[in-house]
Order: C-alpha cells, then sequence, then structure tokens
C-alpha cells in the first residue's frame, strides 16, 4: 500500500522566496488527507496536477491564518465542481463558526454534505479510523490550542505458511482466522491451529507524525516515537533560539533533537521563516544532531 507525503506548502506565516504557507497533501492507500491548508493551497494542487477532488478529510491543527485561511477557498471550489460526496473537516473549536459564518454571509448552500468533528489539544485521541488506517492528535505548545496528527498504517493480513497449507489442507475459516492473527479454535474452545506456527510475522506498520506549530518540548517524543517520517517545524536557525522560545517556535535544531530523541526514520523540515532564502543554514543544523535530516520542498513526494 502506497503511503507518502506531498508537500504543498513549506513557508510560516508570510509566502516569501517561491514558498507558500503550510499544507501537504497524505496519501494511504486509496485515501487522501490534506494536514493543514494555508492560503494558495488549492492553487498548489493544481500546480503540482494533485486530484484534489479526492481529498475527503482535511485536519487543521490549529487556527492561525498560515494553517487555515485557504480552506474557505477549497470548500467552494468543491462546491464548484459540483462534489457531492461527503467532505469532513477535522480542527479546533471555533474553526465549524468560522466556515458557517462565511458559508452564511455569502449566501452559498452547499452541494455536498459537511461534517465538523472537533479535536482536543489534551493528551492522544483518536478521531479517524478507516479500513486501512487511523489517524490520532496529539497536544502541541503554541500560542493557541494546537494538535499534532499522528497517521498509522493498520497491520495488514498475516501470509500463511505454503508448507503447513499444502500439508494439512485447513478448511477455509481457519485460513481467514490466522490472516487475521487470530487461532482457530473448534466450538469447544480448543486451538487446532496456532497463529505463530501457520503464518509469518505481519509487515510492520508504518506511521507518519505531523508536528506543525511548536516550542521546542520533548514532552511529545512519547507520541511520536519510532515514527517512519516525522514532519517538525523549524522556523528558525540557531542564531534566533530566543526567538524561537518567546514565539512558542523551534529551531531546526530542535526538531532535530526532538527526532533523535523519538528515534523516528527521517526528520522532515518545514515552517521556515521568510528571513531564510537560502535554507541550507537550516538543514545543516538539523544534520549535525539528526543526520537523516531533509528540507521539505514544495511540490515533493516522501515516503513513508
Amino acid at each position: 500500500m502506497d503511503f507518502e507525503v506531498t508537500i504543498l506548502g513549506s513557508n510560516s506565516a508570510i509566502p516569501a522566496h517561491g514558498r507558500n504557507q503550510t499544507s501537504q497533501l497524505v496519501s494511504v492507500g486509496n485515501s487522501f488527507l490534506l494536514i493543514d491548508c494555508g492560503e494558495g493551497t488549492q492553487i498548489q494542487l493544481r500546480k503540482f496536477r494533485l486530484k484534489f477532488g479526492r481529498i475527503d478529510f482535511i485536519f487543521i491543527s490549529h487556527l492561525h491564518g498560515d494553517h487555515f485561511y485557504g480552506l474557505m477557498g477549497l470548500i467552494s471550489s468543491f462546491h464548484l465542481v459540483k462534489r457531492e460526496r461527503l467532505l469532513t473537516i477535522f480542527g479546533p473549536s471555533g474553526l465549524d463558526e468560522i466556515i458557517t459564518t462565511q458559508l452564511k454571509y455569502t449566501d452559498t448552500k452547499l452541494g455536498f454534505p459537511l461534517r465538523f468533528v472537533p479535536t482536543i489539544a489534551e493528551g492522544k485521541n483518536l478521531i479517524l479510523e478507516e479500513p486501512m488506517f487511523r489517524v490520532f492528535t496529539f497536544p502541541l505548545q503554541h500560542r493557541i490550542p494546537c494538535t499534532g496528527f499522528l497517521v498509522e498504517e493498520k497491520p495488514g493480513l498475516r501470509n500463511m505458511v505454503k508448507e503447513k497449507l499444502v500439508k494439512n489442507k485447513l478448511p477455509i475459516e481457519a485460513i481467514l482466522s490466522l490472516r487475521e492473527g487470530k487461532d482457530f479454535q473448534d466450538p469447544d474452545g480448543n486451538i487446532l491451529y496456532k497463529v505463530e506456527e501457520y503464518t509469518y510475522p505481519p509487515k510492520q506498520s508504518k506511521k507518519y507524525g505531523y508536528c506543525s506549530d511548536t516550542v521546542f518540548d520533548p514532552g511529545i517524543v512519547n507520541y511520536i516515537q519510532g515514527v517512519d517520517l516525522l514532519y517538525h517545524e523549524a522556523t528558525f536557525g540557531d542564531e534566533e533560539e530566543f526567538r524561537a522560545g518567546t514565539t512558542l517556535h523551534s529551531t531546526a535544531r530542535q526538531a532535530a533533537m526532538i527526532a533523535k530523541q523519538a528515534s523516528v526514520g527521517t526528520l522532515l523540515l518545514g515552517h521556515y521563516s521568510s528571513r531564510y532564502k537560502d535554507l541550507s543554514p537550516i538543514l545543516d543544523q538539523a544534520q549535525s544532531v539528526f543526520e537523516n535530516s531533509l528540507l521539505s520542498v514544495e511540490g515533493s513526494t516522501y515516503p513513508v
């Protein structure tokens, strides 16, 4: 199953140097998830020839404009192209009021159902469960309520040991049970076939962690421990560490420290301040702590 992240916007508050505000498209199998929706997101979707009509879930981390000002334009475009399928938006309380107020005063009656699910910036919460994946929120420390998102593949069916199948000729009911990771029992509860004897271990499920705006906070490590790909904001370089702290943002080095503590596979940096035209110092600072650090580049796709 394909599981990958395409960057639509990599800058922070102001679009600059050819970089746009925060947004990214996550594909998990045949499902498409939009995480944050800064101004110009729908333009980026078209620019990179991504089929935005396939997006069914939108996740907004917090209510700072560079993370959601593109949302109403996208909703309007969905309406204009005659979308009929349900769109579900996950975000902080108040976002539903913002959306409905704009729809009210523009006299827009959407031609598709819109569902809003409020997020909670406390603890780890399961907010979406689909057949192939699930999504959790976790709290980030910022100036207003803010959540990170954790997208996890669900374990797939286990593969059978062919030699055992040929030798024992298992009934179909037993095969289905074993592939789901369950021992097969007779009506009296006696185990006839054990999972560990008749199947191979399942493929390791992949995980993607998204940390939008946050001060340096080792407290998030437990939520993102061992993820295959971590996106973490890297608004500033070392020379602006004090400013990062006062604005509740992170430096690239601090993002790398989080990645190292969490033993992640790859760190993806983003949310760059407009003061940086050349991002190479940002990358160098991160890689000095966590070698497998990358700059997020708009239009590029990163496998989880």
